[in-house]
């Protein structure tokens, strides 16, 4: 028996902005309204099959990396507390508790700010071919999941359909100024490294993330989700083994099982089976217990 999952939402008491892959986004003026929903992507497309409780983990992750990387850099969260919502929205609260936020209504900077702290997805491919990722050189001889020697800023560009492009930094130099491409690296990569020391602390590897900022009053702010594992390759640390794809608790296990299809990645998706679902769902909240301690 499948659990309720929340598909989408479609609020009349407030100007709808955009609906992206996973949330759905509300203008309220000089704030938004995020809601995370059950859907889940893979390949670029929104598979027509939910994973329950999805949204609510990531929300609760994000709130807990908010708070604990806030000395690094502000964010765009105000609340998460429906009561403090506009008086015609708390009639939703049932579908806004625990997985929406009040957020500062920020200018997105267009681009993605991955970091890579282990060689892995589009990165190994690149690597292969070039002995390099987004232009920087590497070692040779890493094998696929090897640990780099430091972690490394890869941009992608931030594309409204279809797949992000790995871009070099000095590409992000050039479209945003070089002050802003240095802040951006330097805050990824301190986010990085102090929520990767974290995560190793309660036996999760962080191999990669994407971060994304925006201005608000002049300032770089820390926007969207953070440290998910829509947004995060967490692997765990117990079974590391470089040499070939690791075991994880982010949507490569949906992405293995659709590799096994006859499927061309283009819409629509196909469904996934109940057992793909049941256990895509357990992974996310185990990587929301080990992480902070939390269950739903």
């Amino acid at each position: 028996m499948m659990q309720e999952t929340l598909r989408s939402t479609n609020f009349q008491e407030a100007d709808f902005l955009k609906r992206g892959k996973v949330r759905d986004v509300y203008d309220l003026g000089d704030k938004l309204l995020i809601i995370s929903t059950d859907r889940i992507s893979c390949f670029d497309v929104v598979l027509p099959t939910c994973i329950p409780n999805k949204g609510k983990i990531l929300t609760k992750l994000s709130l807990f990396w908010f708070e604990f990387i806030k000395d690094i850099i502000p964010n765009h969260f105000i609340s998460a507390e429906v009561r403090d919502y506009p008086k015609e929205l708390q009639v939703y609260s049932e579908i806004l508790e625990g997985r929406s936020m009040l957020v500062k209504k920020a200018r997105v900077v267009p681009v993605e700010c991955i970091v890579r702290g282990y060689l892995s997805g589009s990165g190994w491919k690149e690597y292969q071919k070039s002995q390099s990722v987004c232009e920087i050189k590497l070692p040779s001889g890493l094998k696929e999941s090897s640990r780099l020697p430091e972690p490394i800023f890869t941009p992608s560009t931030k594309e409204e359909v279809g797949h992000d492009i790995n871009v070099s930094q000095e590409y992000v130099e050039k479209e945003l100024g070089k002050d802003i491409t240095r802040t951006l690296q330097k805050t990824s990569i301190a986010i990085y490294e102090k929520a990767s020391r974290y995560a190793e602390s309660k036996g999760i590897i962080l191999a990669d993330t994407k971060f994304e900022f925006g201005i608000f009053d002049d300032e770089i702010i820390l926007i969207d989700e953070v440290l998910t594992p829509d947004s995060s390759r967490f692997w765990p640390k117990d079974q590391y083994e470089p040499g070939g794809p690791q075991p994880s608790f982010d949507k490569q296990f949906v992405r293995d099982y659709l590799e096994t299809l006859d499927w061309n990645k283009t819409p629509p998706g196909p469904e996934l089976p109940e057992e793909i679902v049941r256990k895509t769902s357990e992974k996310y909240l185990q990587a929301l217990n080990m992480l902070t301690g939390m269950t739903l």
